[in-house]
């Protein structure tokens, strides 16, 4: 198999399964390291979000994709089989096209995930894993997303993570103009939530991250407090509403700590987010009073709620996508046929090459120049219709499929 994709994503997979599977972006270039290393696999990409983890592949065998995938994670396969989906070349190309231009996302038409692909073609290219087929994959996808986006309306009215979460924060709370909210991580997701929940003029705002520097960074673009996530335990009671993401592999807010929280609010409610994936906050948490905990699939309920008005945009980045999975098929085509056409060529030439210095020295011996040219192209057409001539003598007259092919490769036509 020459091109495939192996993955899962939020709609093949519940988010239990996905965390489990996730890549950190610190690991990723030892990841594919690895997996072009010690597996048939010449290039590959890993594509790691909150929402799908996804191998691209050239030239390579998916199973041996899948068991790496296994194998790295430690989960065994028979876990991973049912959730699991291989796409070969023309649906690799098109679930590529499709995932760039935000078709394939919980939120139809949302731009981060483009920024993310070129985060993992430019991790792969790094790592030496991105060759010319997935490097062509890549690129086109992006120039397939950007005409997707300037010729239909599927980035509009666009209802992002963050603002879903300021929605259901919303139904929690008459007025968030009277909460104070935190921020955990620094990241994209971070700073979009940031963004939503500063609208609604909070009665106060503070990041808290790993690296202070970072979240002074980002607290400083909305007025906000920055908190060491040291201090994470101690502070949390002060706040009505917790939204994080951040890259931990482990949660960074467990029940205990929870427990104690809600005991100092005095069982005052609790809004917290996870959009993190593996998961910031302990599962567990969920099941506590006063604590109201959405992870992101909880979400999706209600960034669906404003899919239906971008159908039609929809239905026209599909078509575009569709033409332009057709143009790269056909590129891939002509790719695997350039080594013959160069062997075609360097043999004519190597005929034309030998006819020549056999005319020079007929020149240099005194001969007519007329009866040279002549010599010269009867052994050039004597050459180049030695092949064809000799494959039409030895195929019969039953073979009318060469006989075809023939006609057409010198546009011949049949004599009544």
């Amino acid at each position: 198999m020459q091109l495939f994709t192996l993955g899962l994503n939020h709609q093949t997979a519940p988010l239990a399964i996905r965390e489990r599977v996730a890549f950190h972006t610190e690991r990723l270039r030892s990841a594919l390291a690895e997996l072009t290393r010690h597996e048939p696999v010449k290039e590959a990409a890993i594509l790691s979000t909150c929402n799908r983890t996804e191998i691209y592949c050239a030239l390579g065998e998916p199973e041996a994709a899948f068991e790496w995938l296994a194998g790295y994670h430690r989960v065994q396969p028979q876990e991973l089989q049912p959730y699991l989906y291989t796409l070969p070349q023309a649906e690799a190309v098109r679930h590529a096209f499709r995932v760039a231009s935000g078709l394939d996302s919980m939120v139809i038409g949302e731009p981060q995930i483009l920024g993310q692909m070129k985060e993992a073609a430019r991790v792969a290219e790094s790592a030496g894993t991105l060759g010319t087929l997935l490097n062509k994959l890549f690129q086109r996808s992006f120039a397939v997303a950007k005409e997707v986006r300037s010729n239909t309306g599927i980035g509009t009215n666009v209802v992002s993570m963050a603002a879903a979460a300021v929605k259901l924060a919303a139904r929690i709370f008459p007025s968030l103009a009277d909460q104070k909210v935190l921020l955990i991580g620094a990241g994209e997701m971070i700073e979009l939530a940031a963004t939503h929940f500063a609208a609604q003029r909070p009665r106060t705002m503070a990041v808290a991250n790993r690296t202070l520097d970072r979240a002074e960074t980002l607290a400083r673009r909305f007025g906000a407090e920055s908190v060491e996530l040291r201090d994470l335990p101690e502070r949390l009671p002060e706040y009505d509403i917790v939204v994080s993401c951040t890259a931990s592999s482990l949660p960074i807010i467990g029940k205990g700590t929870m427990e104690r929280t809600v005991r100092a609010r005095r069982h005052r409610p609790i809004f917290m987010v996870d959009l993190a994936v593996p998961r910031d906050i302990e599962p567990e948490v969920a099941g506590m009073d006063d604590v109201f905990l959405y992870t992101i699939d909880d979400l999706a309920a209600t960034v669906r709620e404003g899919i239906d008005a971008r159908q039609s945009a929809v239905a026209q980045a599909e078509a575009i996508i569709e033409s332009q999975v057709g143009s790269f098929l056909h590129w891939m085509k002509t790719r695997e046929i350039v080594p013959l056409i160069r062997q075609l060529r360097e043999s004519a030439e190597e005929a034309r090459t030998r006819e020549v210095e056999r005319a020079a020295k007929m020149l240099a011996r005194g001969e007519d120049p007329r009866v040279v040219l002549e010599a010269l192209s009867h052994g050039l057409t004597n050459k180049l219709m030695h092949a064809p001539t000799e494959a039409l003598s030895q195929g019969g007259e039953g073979d009318q499929s060469l006989k075809a092919l023939v006609a057409r490769l010198y546009r011949l036509r049949a004599r009544e």
